[in-house]
């Protein structure tokens, strides 16, 4: 749904692009990046031609990684460790139903795949797919908001998942509107440190994110990488106990209470996440703001379910420009991610940073520069000072640190101000509010 808006090249978000005049599918920001894309885009250029249409994702990247075997061989190229050969498939634990799905893709592959290029056999196609199922990353769009694609990224297979790791892995879309000069990156995916790391030590990362019960997270493992979670953050159940917190106090709620609101909470998700393919986003706050009155006299500050109903209503109600209500829920959200997430972890730094530009946009500079720049101190980390999201970031933290100054030496004039700023520009709309969480760094299974 994004082919025609991203640049199939560099990822950026872009109103007009170039359209590619043989497939009429890619679409590029500028020669340069049609030419980059050359290589990996010519022969699938013709197949698209000769087919009448592009195939999914996977069933485009398994062509691709065939036509670079096509091109340069199997064996290992300069720099990498690991063959594609070499990776784990599974596809001998697949159930009937990821089988026949299996199938499927194999039967598209061959239609699209042309009959002048190199021929494989079957059992090599399926193990190619197999692959990219278990070990397919997902890759985002430049500002890193929402994911675009699928890639293979042979050496970052080899590191094993930890609920709790001590890395992180990144896509990097790299600078490209400064080729010629001493700023420009490449596109890169980055292997990162969260907090020192001694000598022999194993890299970690975490296949899924951390904010499901350990049980939940052990369940979507077994169903996609096909291994039971030995980590100590699974066995021993750690901060389960947050993720299931019930209000403290003297009239503490019975379980049976407890139970009925969960149950509540589920089911209200469910209609919040119709609401919302339909787009009724007034429905959706209504929902939440019916299932928080519940929520509240029950479920404790850390609950997951109270937590992801605070995450969707401050979401959609910055969309609908109800910037002070959606700053509130907004900063308890963060408040309870703080204690759940690791301090260092990727989507606690973008859930802090929507919250401070949500506080920044309610006229709360205060609160909104502290937030911004915790944001950055965990972005720094997990993606880097060279990555674009860390860029606008620090653009934020700037730009809000001279309205702090502000505000500290006239409060009244402050106000004024961003009265008149605010008159004179046309409201800056929010991104509008998408189904899915930030792009998860593995790509997961439909």
């Amino acid at each position: 749904s994004l082919t025609h808006v991203i640049c199939h090249t560099c990822f950026k978000r872009q109103e007009r692009l170039h359209r590619c005049g043989q497939c009429k599918f890619a679409y590029y920001c500028d020669r340069t990046c049609q030419r980059a894309a050359w290589l990996n885009h010519k022969n699938e250029c013709s197949a698209i031609k000769r087919h009448g249409k592009a195939p999914s994702e996977n069933i485009r990247l398994a062509a691709r990684i065939l036509w670079k075997m096509e091109r340069e061989g199997s064996g290992l190229s300069e720099g990498c460790l690991v063959a594609i050969d070499d990776l784990q498939n599974h596809v001998d634990s697949f159930g009937e139903e990821e089988k026949k799905e299996l199938r499927a893709d194999v039967e598209s592959f061959l239609e699209f795949w042309p009959p002048h290029c190199q021929q494989f056999g079957m059992q090599f196609i399926s193990h190619i797919f197999g692959v990219i199922s278990c070990n397919g990353f997902t890759l985002s769009d430049q500002r890193g908001l929402q994911a675009v694609g699928v890639g293979i990224f042979p050496n970052l297979c080899q590191a094993n998942h930890d609920c709790w790791p001590n890395c992180t892995v990144v896509f990097n879309n790299g600078n490209h509107e400064a080729v010629r000069s001493m700023f420009h990156t490449q596109m890169r995916i980055e292997l990162r440190a969260l907090s020192k790391i001694s000598p022999g030590d194993e890299l970690t990362v975490s296949y899924v994110d951390f904010l499901s019960l350990s049980e939940e997270r052990r369940k979507q493992l077994k169903k996609q990488y096909y291994f039971d979670c030995t980590c100590e953050h699974c066995k021993k159940q750690l901060k389960d106990d947050l993720m299931l917190a019930v209000k403290a106090g003297e009239s503490k709620p019975s379980a049976d209470t407890v139970k009925e609101v969960i149950q509540l909470s589920k089911d209200t998700l469910e209609k919040i996440n119709k609401a919302r393919m339909e787009g009724n986003y007034h429905e959706v706050v209504k929902l939440c703001r019916d299932c928080l009155k519940k929520q509240e006299p029950v479920l404790g500050d850390t609950n997951i379910y109270l937590l992801r109903i605070l995450s969707i209503a401050s979401e959609v109600l910055s969309y609908l420009q109800m910037f002070e209500e959606a700053a509130d829920y907004a900063k308890r959200m963060v408040d309870g991610y703080l204690k759940i997430y690791h301090p260092n972890n990727a989507q606690l730094g973008m859930a802090v940073m929507r919250a401070g530009v949500t506080h920044w946009h309610a006229g709360l500079i205060e609160a909104g520069h502290g937030l911004i720049c915790k944001a950055y101190a965990i972005l720094l980390i997990t993606h880097g000072p060279s990555h674009p999201i860390t860029k606008d970031l620090e653009v934020m933290r700037v730009q809000t640190e001279m309205e702090l100054r502000m505000f500290q030496q006239n409060e009244f004039m402050y106000y004024k101000m961003r009265e008149a700023a605010l008159k004179n520009q046309k409201i800056q709309v929010m991104p509008e509010p998408s189904n899915e969480n930030a792009p998860s760094l593995f790509h997961k299974k439909e």
